[in-house]
Order: structure tokens, then sequence, then C-alpha cells
């Protein structure tokens, strides 16, 4: 087993011999395996309080950069500020700095004061820009870690991503439409709220990818038409303009996969038309969408904790700083949510 213990000290924490615990350690015959458990929960137990015991006192304060409609940047500041005292002994705040749309500049701008008025560690959600890339690159240049999170901007120096594989998210929306709609051909409209987030991209990728792989099992000749509307920021009255006019010029639309946000202007455009939507996939589990999935209007929410991949996210930045061993990174289950299960 590794570790970096005294005997003594596995033997005090297991409540054992140092004798078995030698024997133990160097996998000598003799020894039950649920005392080989009990030195290996030792070991653990101990590499927790000697990390408990590194963060007693440390302050730590977070900066959370989102370029993102209210009702996500609500949703995630409530999950933070829940897992914030979670991270005792560790003394950790976050600032925030949120806007609805902003401009690639304005967010080069924002990250350059974050580098230049002291911050241990950024939570970023930006688009995929060379510019943003570059200001990261400063940012972590001065010594300051950054993990991208929901949408990835893979081409810079940033810590980490947090938060689902968006293109299995995209395949998984395209899974249930197409189990819904079965063998009727009707055309798919999907929002992005805008062409330079690479998680919009991915997920749009992981969609179309596999809705054309399914129409094909379905028989030569199969297929599903696919309207894209972009640009939205996922504000209602921008995506309720665009989806009225799409409904206007394509009279087949029965589904959507709503990345971009802005579901109940989606609902409403099609009520103003006087229009069925068979299928509405959306993301996230926020308050509209609460209310939409209990109404029915919106089929499916692909959702994901976001408690935790803010401790994730968190924990991360810890590790980089030194202060926490053993954070692995790994992608966001994205959990499928309707009517019936998202209480």
């Amino acid at each position: 087993m590794r570790h970096r213990f005294k005997v003594r000290e596995i033997a005090q924490q297991a409540g054992l011999s140092e004798a078995t615990v030698d024997r133990v350690l160097h996998d000598r015959p003799g020894v039950r395996q649920d005392t080989r458990a009990e030195v290996q929960q030792a070991i653990t137990d101990l590499d927790k309080q000697r990390s408990q015991l590194r963060l007693n006192g440390r302050k730590f304060l977070f900066d959370v950069v989102m370029q993102t409609p209210p009702r996500f940047s609500a949703e995630f500041r409530t999950a933070i500020e829940a897992e914030l005292p979670m991270l005792s002994p560790a003394l950790v705040r976050c600032r925030f700095h949120f806007r609805d749309t902003e401009s690639v500049p304005a967010m080069v701008e924002t990250l350059g004061k974050l580098a230049a008025r002291g911050t241990h560690g950024v939570i970023l959600k930006a688009p995929d820009d060379p510019d943003v890339a570059q200001a990261i690159d400063a940012v972590v240049g001065a010594g300051v870690p950054v993990v991208t999170y929901v949408t990835d901007v893979s081409a810079s120096d940033r810590l980490g991503y947090v938060g689902i594989d968006n293109r299995a998210a995209g395949a998984t929306a395209a899974f249930l439409v197409d189990q819904w709609l079965g063998d009727v051909d009707r055309e798919v409209l999907i929002t992005l709220s805008s062409n330079t987030f690479r998680g919009e991209e991915e997920r749009e990728m992981g969609f179309r990818t596999t809705l054309r792989t399914l129409a094909a099992e379905r028989g030569a000749g199969f297929g599903r038409t696919v309207v894209e509307l972009a640009g939205t920021d996922g504000l209602d009255a921008t995506v309720e303009s665009l989806v009225v006019d799409a409904l206007g010029r394509h009279p087949a639309i029965e589904a959507v996969y709503s990345i971009g946000g802005g579901n109940t202007a989606i609902v409403r455009a099609f009520e103003a038309a006087g229009r069925r939507c068979r299928v509405f996939i959306g993301h996230d589990l926020d308050e509209d969408n609460r209310v939409l999935l209990r109404s029915g209007a919106v089929s499916a929410v692909l959702h994901h904790e976001l408690r935790a991949d803010a401790r994730l996210a968190c924990r991360m930045i810890m590790q980089a700083r030194g202060a926490l061993d053993g954070v692995v990174n790994e992608a966001s289950r994205i959990h499928v949510l309707t009517r019936y299960n998202n209480r």
C-alpha cells in the first residue's frame, strides 16, 4: 500500500499492532482481508486529517466570471454559496461578475482587472475566442489558476474544465427526440445563445451527428431536417422573436432542442402560432424549467448537479494552490429529468 506515514501512526489510527500493520504494508501472508481493509482505511483517514491541518486558517478569494442569462447565474450563485461552508476549515469567499451579454473586449478587460486586483482563482464561463484565451493565459501567467465552467476555452492555459460532456448531452437530446417523434418525419428546431460558446457548439455537433445516425437506422430515405437559430443570448425577447419567425417559415417544426435557454419564450412562440410542440428538450433545472416541466410544456431537461460542479471547481483551485491533494476532475453526470422526477 502506498502511504507517507510512519507505521506507528497507522497502527494508532487503525487500533492495530505495529507488527500487524507492517505485515499488511509489505503484503505478507497470514493477514485477514478485513484487517488489510482496516489498514487501508486508516491511511485514507490520515490523508484526510493532513489535508484538514493544511486547510486550517487558510483564506481564499475566488472570482466567478460568467456571460450568461440571470436565470442560470442565479442558480450557480446559489449552488456555490451553499458549498463554501463545506470547504471548512478553509475560509473561502467569492466575488461575482455576471453579464447577460458581453463583448469579447469587455470580457478581456474584466479578466485583466482581476489579475491586477488580486485573486486566488477564477471560475469562468466565457466565449471560446482567441483574445479570451490570451487573456486567460495572462491571468495564469500572473500565478492565478483559471477553471472554465459549462463551456471550455481549450486553447488556453486554463487549469481544467468543469461540467458535462457536451457532445454526450447533445447525443442524449437527439436520442430522446428520435424516440418521442418515432417514425413521424418532422423538422427539429435548435436554439443557441451564441456560436462562440464551445459548449453549445459541442452540444449541437453531438445532436446533429446522433440524429443523423438514428434516422439512418430507421431506413433509407428517412431523415429529420434541423432548423438552427443562433445569436439569441438566451434572452426571452430575442428568443421569442426569432422562434416566431422560424415557425412562420417552417410549418413542419414539431420538436425543439433548446441549447441556449429562453424556454418560456419558445413555449410562448408556439402558443402564439397555434402550433403543437411534440417534443421539447432543454438544459438546466432552473425555476423557469421547473414550471415548464410541471405543466408538460417541456418534455425533459438535461441537468447536472451545480453544487457538485461548484465544489469541484473550488477544490481544483485549492489543489493548485497547494492546499489539497487527490482532487480528481471528472465530467458531471447528465441527469434526464421529466415532470415526474424533477423535485
